[in-house]
């Protein structure tokens, strides 16, 4: 009976049972997308990465699976992965500078930046895409899913709206913490997302914060098995994008720290920084610590 390996780490925290756990599978040969996918609802995590030899030019490549499909692209799985192979010697010798990777994956190749500390590794990756957003949409329809009232949603940013930089999300802002903490996914509410043509159906809640954080955040996604999500690398690339796309500042760089997981218990910290050129967004990162949690293998039929 065929034997795969896995890992299994927490990522974008510097301690377990933080952050948003990830299962990968460092060699992934001879596992069809179907076996993926069920390898994927069986450890139930947000999202399972599972690592191919690269089709050019990468280091490897990558597919992501969440309990209910594939992604195009990820955060916390191209983070997770680069802090797990890093740690398995993938990568050779890692210098005290640190190193540059590459993951294929269907929405582009992602750069991922390897820097070693004291306890491991930190990693931090590029965004995909170029920054993209939809209309806006009407909080009536947005509010039932979150459980909200359409006047506790747009704040400073405006109206709720579809914004991606390689995977897209609805971006919700809200006035407060005890706002964001009193939200409540709701299935059918999400489902009539899905009716009206938003797909995937993820929705990213946010409020600005006075703390150490700049943002607090979280993310709901009940159409794939994820009723909230720990810590959302993609959403987060997006939020940042679009928050950057509205600042005054013409050229330079903003940062943004990031707290998520906080309401469901599992506490997240994400570092973003967003490049400005002639007044565009131009490139998107999203780092942070992940800590190893548990290894073995799984037995295929």
């Amino acid at each position: 009976m065929p034997t795969f390996d896995y890992q299994i780490c927490d990522v974008f925290t510097d301690r377990r049972f933080g952050g948003n756990p990830l299962a990968v599978l460092p060699d992934a040969r001879g596992l069809s997308g179907e076996q993926m996918q069920q390898i994927t609802r069986e450890f139930g995590f947000s999202e399972t990465a599972f690592v191919l030899p690269a089709e050019g030019d990468a280091d490897c490549r990558l597919r992501i699976f969440t309990p209910g499909r594939e992604l195009p692209f990820a955060g916390h799985p191209n983070i997770g992965t680069a802090y797990t192979l890093a740690g398995m010697g993938r990568f050779g010798a890692m210098p005290a500078e640190g190193r540059a990777v590459r993951f294929e994956q269907r929405a582009g190749t992602v750069a991922i930046q390897i820097r070693p500390t004291s306890t491991g590794f930190h990693c931090e990756l590029a965004a995909p895409g170029h920054l993209s957003s939809g209309d806006a949409l009407p909080a009536e329809l947005i509010a039932p899913a979150i459980g909200l009232q359409p006047d506790q949603l747009g704040v400073a940013a405006g109206a709720p709206r579809q914004v991606s930089v390689g995977l897209p999300f609805v971006l919700v802002e809200v006035a407060d913490r005890a706002t964001l903490a009193a939200a409540r996914p709701s299935t059918d509410g999400f489902l009539r997302l899905a009716e009206t043509g938003i797909d995937p159906p993820y929705v990213l809640l946010y409020t600005r914060s006075n703390d150490e954080f700049d943002l607090r955040v979280r993310m709901f996604s009940p159409l794939d098995a994820i009723i909230e999500d720990p810590a959302t690398g993609s959403a987060n690339c997006a939020l940042a994008a679009w928050l950057a796309a509205q600042s005054p500042l013409p050229d330079g760089e903003l940062s943004f720290a990031i707290a998520q997981g906080v309401e469901m218990g599992r506490p997240s910290l994400l570092s973003a920084r967003v490049l400005k050129l002639g007044g565009e967004v131009a490139q998107v990162h999203i780092g942070g610590e992940s800590v190893m949690f548990a290894s073995g293998q799984l037995q295929i039929d």
